[in-house]
């Protein structure tokens, strides 16, 4: 069998991991040189640069002036379980998984918290479970976009403005790629790790009106870890959401993200950093319509991610391999790429189905994916020739 050819052109930009993902473009150490290393994080200079990042962080998001902003420690992880820990328990709650992370919150609530009124709405990869039959007036946890799926809720319509309970959504792989309708969402959690590339470790939570007045004014039965605690004498601590961190953060990693934060004003604000990760998907999408071998796992067009795009492999010799022969052919291409140096980290999560997961997020330039997807190609058919040499 032919050797496949390489294909001519290299993306310049190879880091298409969906976690911590690539750098802003032009991105380098001396953007972080005003970084007030070996100071207090509670000095003057310390307290404004969170503050500075909370302040940008508001404008480039969009975020209503009347949400509270906090940084947190433990990235989006630690967010969500703060939420998850502080405010649930009050009500009943549905929640909502169809990927690995909402499903891991799942988890949580049920084996941690071991709430015992909770109902579970969950579907498989590529899909998204009967949001019809969510109940708004209990609480609701949810995952926006699934970073290990590549499966996203199309918008908030199915969340209605009036209701009793509380949403609280894991935004993390949508945060700055995707609109978030903050009327319909009172805790949206996120890492600054993901679309706008900063380094990884702390969290972004955000608080509507309703979650601080739930904050204020409910007792969670359980006792609550120092780094989860946001009231003290059932009020709200302000200083969490005005710069004073519950506990230290990198400076240098703060630097970093408004200077990401910088960037995203530069190339148009959430307008422009959604039209770029829109280019970028779309890149992927023309050339799975145009290619038979590959194909989008998120089932319906309108829940497709256009930030972690996960793809399957569905040629007909592929798929009548067993999954774990499947699974080791998906490596293979990724090993390919690697080995190459044109795409680093595009396996597909450990527990989704096997085959790929491109980053697609704003930090990427539209010509570097452009650029990539002959190489696609290139890696499956000599990742097939292999197979075929081994079945001869």
């Amino acid at each position: 069998m032919t050797k496949p050819a390489k294909p001519a052109l290299r993306p310049a930009n190879t880091h298409f991991s969906s976690g911590p993902c690539a750098k802003r473009p032009g991105w380098t150490l001396e953007a972080l040189s005003d970084a007030p290393l070996g100071r207090s994080h509670r000095a003057k200079i310390g307290k404004a640069k969170l503050e500075q990042a909370i302040d940008l962080t508001r404008e480039v998001l969009e975020v209503p002036a009347d949400y509270r902003i906090g940084i947190v420690p433990a990235s989006d992880t630690g967010a969500v379980e703060m939420a998850l820990w502080s405010l649930l328990g009050a009500r009943g709650v549905d929640m909502l998984a169809w990927e690995s992370f909402g499903a891991g919150w799942v988890t949580d609530v049920v084996k941690q918290l071991k709430l015992a009124d909770v109902r579970r709405f969950e579907a498989d990869y590529g899909e998204l479970p009967d949001l019809t039959k969510v109940d708004f007036d209990r609480d609701v946890v949810f995952t926006w976009n699934g970073t290990t799926s590549g499966v996203r809720v199309p918008n908030a319509d199915f969340i209605p403005a009036e209701r009793k309970g509380l949403t609280i959504c894991d935004a993390t792989s949508a945060a700055f790629a995707q609109a978030l309708d903050f009327t319909k969402l009172d805790v949206v959690t996120f890492s600054w790790q993901k679309v706008l590339g900063g380094e990884g470790g702390h969290g972004v939570l955000i608080l509507s009106p309703r979650a601080v007045e739930r904050l204020e004014s409910y007792v969670p039965a359980w006792p609550l870890p120092k780094i989860f605690r946001m009231t003290k004498g059932g009020k709200l601590i302000d200083g969490i959401f005005t710069g004073e961190t519950i506990n230290t953060p990198s400076m240098l990693c703060v630097e970093d993200y408004i200077d990401a934060l910088l960037w995203a004003k530069s190339v148009g604000g959430l307008k422009g950093l959604i039209a770029r990760a829109d280019a970028n998907a779309e890149v992927i999408h023309r050339f799975v319509a145009a290619n038979d071998w590959i194909a989008n796992l998120a089932v319906k067009p309108e829940t497709r991610s256009n930030t972690s795009v996960c793809l399957k492999i569905v040629d007909p010799d592929v798929s009548a391999l067993d999954a774990d022969a499947q699974a080791a052919f998906a490596k293979g291409v990724v090993a390919l790429l690697d080995k190459e140096g044109v795409a680093f980290d595009i396996g597909h999560y450990r527990d989704a189905p096997s085959g790929l997961r491109i980053w697609a997020g704003a930090t990427i330039d539209t010509s570097d994916m452009e650029a990539l997807m002959p190489w696609l190609t290139w890696a499956f058919e000599t990742q097939k020739a292999t197979l075929s040499q081994a079945a001869a």
